[in-house]
């Protein structure tokens, strides 16, 4: 019998996802062959190939970057079997005219899940995920950073591909300092979301290979913080999954692709900007979070921009300079920038009539642009745009919203002004005892690999004590949770007072203990402590049919217990 013949496949993407896909679904089976990539959302990637030396020893020539318009050509001249859609922070509806051209020409169409797609990892990963591009993940990722330091713990960064260079150089990238992105020559895209990490002295892995990425990262840390890019999916399986949404664009949460596919898988629904939200806004996405995701715990946060001197910018005439890829396929009017100035006092200058060459494009392609200027630096031409933008603005000064010192890579004649913004709990501590939720599939993991040992007594590794932190309460329960892996205070109702860590061992403050807590009085919570949480919208049932529910699978558990047992001893 003739061997079958291989699956034809072409991949959506815009050099990131895409290329992940390929490297770990498809790289190495013989059952597929990739045909061709596609380029969107990102200048400069069609027209380029993905090289040899990361395609494999089946890809001798690379694979083709094509321009996504060509699909239906591409489909009928390369024979292609299945589309693949790989890129991330595209609405619902041009998801499906994708799919609905590739069925037209004769392909299937189809979208890789997290089960194929997330790496296994050997130590936790918190994911720093959102619903839309621009919502903050970066704050986050270094609030949770700042305490894991404080704790000692040996953390990294791990960023979501933005591979815009030398692809074969940027298979494995680590930033350590400033001078380590000008010596990689990064676009102002990428400095953008390293540089803040950097400066607060955190070590950046990105790249194109996340399987090298997590193998040379696992040997530097004991915890990763994945800072996710636009709205896509974590590539690593989280111990904590975090998904932010963002007032500033309620309902966005349920018409994005990935995005809200985050929201419904994740632990902890973080609300952001809360400061500077449109009245009514954060109730309207409270509640399309809790449709979307009843058991996700929901954290209220704030983002306040600062400046160094406030009174400089009353009643000036100022230029706001964005992060480019929130104003465009994020799909924001205006960021940090825009908020600073009108919380100042300061004048916005529409840069729309001094725009020059991409730009003005980018101005013409995404109309929801407001007043400001989106800080595009994919490639030289684009720099060179830019500056001669700013240059021809008539301003008093330049207002930079962006988190880089854009000084660093292009020559501004006016003065500047750079905005910060930093997160801010509602309830001080909360993220960090949303920690104490981390997904039960680690401990689930850990004690799969228990039952493989041998029997006898068992050796607890010793761990690493950390000093007393400096965080409070946030970073004391942080050092808790992660010295304490085996429990949480779910099994106490939420209440993090009581004696959580024993939970598991003498039970008397779990709810349905000997010793009731004060804080155990949240009905939800007594509930996901027993198993018998429920949605809101669930109908009403009593505890007995709850209970027995819950119940029903337990005796097929107990007997496979039983019968490992029994293998184990030889019998």
């Amino acid at each position: 019998m003739s061997p079958a013949k291989a699956r034809r496949v072409l991949i959506l993407g815009a050099a990131g996802r895409d290329f992940h896909n390929f490297n770990v679904v498809y790289r190495d089976d013989p059952a597929t062959e990739v045909v061709a990539f596609t380029a969107a959302q990102i200048p400069g990637i069609a027209g380029r190939r993905y090289p040899a030396a990361l395609a494999g020893p089946r890809y001798r020539r690379g694979i083709p970057i094509e321009p996504e318009e060509h699909l239906e050509r591409l489909i009928r001249e390369l024979a292609v079997d299945e589309v693949v859609f790989a890129y991330s922070d595209v609405s619902h509806e041009d998801v499906m005219h994708l799919a609905s051209r590739a069925l037209a020409a004769g392909s299937d169409f189809a979208l890789l899940g997290p089960r194929r797609t997330m790496l296994p990892t050997s130590i936790p990963v918190v994911a720093v995920c959102s619903v839309r591009t621009g919502c903050g993940k970066s704050a986050v990722s270094r609030h949770f950073v700042r305490i894991l330091r404080e704790q000692e713990r040996r953390v990294v960064v791990v960023r979501h591909p933005m591979p815009y260079g030398d692809l074969v150089a940027s298979r494995v990238q680590r930033f350590a300092t400033l001078a380590d992105l000008d010596a990689a020559g990064v676009t102002i895209e990428e400095r953008e979301e390293y540089e803040p990490h950097l400066e607060a002295g955190c070590v950046v892995y990105a790249g194109v290979d996340y399987g090298a990425i997590l193998a040379r990262a696992e040997r530097e840390a004991d915890v990763i913080v994945w800072d996710g890019g636009n709205n896509d999916l974590p590539f690593f399986t989280p111990a904590l999954h975090l998904c932010l949404v963002d007032p500033h664009r309620a309902g966005h949460e349920s018409r994005h692709h990935p995005g809200e596919a985050n929201l419904r898988a994740a632990d902890v629904a973080v609300i952001v900007k809360e400061d500077s939200a449109p009245s009514g806004s954060v109730e309207t996405v409270r509640t399309g979070i809790r449709a979307l995701n009843p058991r996700a715990r929901i954290v209220d946060t704030r983002l306040p921009v600062t400046v160094a001197d406030p009174g400089r910018l009353a009643g000036r005439r100022v230029l706001a300079v964005e992060d480019g890829p929130t104003l465009t396929h994020g799909g924001l009017g205006g960021g940090a920038a825009a908020l600073a100035a009108r919380r100042y006092g300061a004048v916005l200058v529409d840069p729309r009539p001094y725009a020059r060459g991409d730009l003005r494009h980018a101005f013409a392609r995404y109309p929801t642009i407001g007043p400001v200027l989106p800080a595009l630096g994919y490639n030289r031409p684009q720099l060179a745009d830019l500056e001669a933008t700013i240059a021809a603005v008539d301003c008093d000064l330049v207002l930079l919203g962006t988190p880089i010192d854009l000084a660093r890579v292009i020559r501004v004649r006016q003065p500047v002004v750079r905005v910060r913004y930093e997160l801010e709990e509602v309830r001080p501590g909360s993220l960090a005892e949303l920690l104490a939720t981390i997904d039960r599939r680690t401990d689930m993991k850990a004690r799969s690999k228990a039952r493989g040992r041998p029997k006898g007594k068992r050796k607890r590794p010793a761990r690493r004590q950390a000093r007393p932190p400096e965080g409070g309460q946030t970073g004391e329960l942080l050092t808790e949770r992660l010295s304490h892996p085996e429990s949480s205070p779910i099994l106490t109702g939420g209440d993090v007072d009581a004696d959580w860590q024993r939970a598991t061992s003498t039970g008397e403050e779990a709810v349905g203990g000997s010793v009731a807590t004060p804080d155990q009085d949240v009905v939800d919570e007594l509930g996901r402590a027993l198993g018998v949480e429920q949605g809101a919208d669930a109908e009403v049932r009593t505890s007995e049919e709850m209970l027995r529910t819950r119940d029903r699978h337990y005796w097929h558990l107990e007997r496979q217990a039983a019968e490992r047992e029994k293998k184990d001893n030889g019998a």
